[in-house]
């Protein structure tokens, strides 16, 4: 009985894993829209056990979270400059995302894990400049619009 009850736990848990997606976020110099300096999804809505990969598209772009702009428990990540970087998503929340020289111009990203805004004031309290603080503040509100 120990042994089916092992197997099948093995079972499940094995097959979890597969339903897991990865979303790719190109870091890019300029989308087709002409905005420049972006990364090509700035609303990033995933599920716990996603993997989002920022993919150095264009050089001199990184992607990292903001300190106290993440869902508590969740690991903070750094990409190197012109490196791709995966991010593990294990906690629901939100979670801020700038690329560390461009953040200035608006290069943000927020991700929306499992529909959970409870972290937003946090969001908007973190240390995020000049347009990208204006961009995640408009990220956060189209986050909540699509909860209505």
């Amino acid at each position: 009985m120990r042994n089916l009850l092992i197997t099948t736990a093995l079972l499940i848990g094995s097959v979890l894993p597969v339903f897991a997606d990865t979303i790719e976020i190109q870091m890019l110099n300029e989308n087709a829209a002409g905005d420049r300096m972006v990364f090509s999804q700035e609303l990033i809505l995933a599920e716990v056990g996603d993997v989002i990969q920022f993919i150095a598209t264009d050089r001199s772009h990184n992607a990292q979270s903001v300190r106290d702009a993440l869902p508590e428990g969740q690991e903070a990540f750094k990409g190197r400059m012109s490196q791709d970087v995966q991010y593990l998503v294990t906690e629901t929340g939100l979670t801020a995302v700038v690329c560390q020289p461009h953040q200035t111009m608006g290069m943000v990203a927020l991700i929306v894990v499992g529909n959970d805004l409870s972290n937003a004031q946090d969001i908007l309290d973190s240390r995020i400049r000049g347009a990208g603080k204006d961009k995640i503040e408009a990220l956060i509100e189209e986050a909540r619009a699509t909860q209505s």
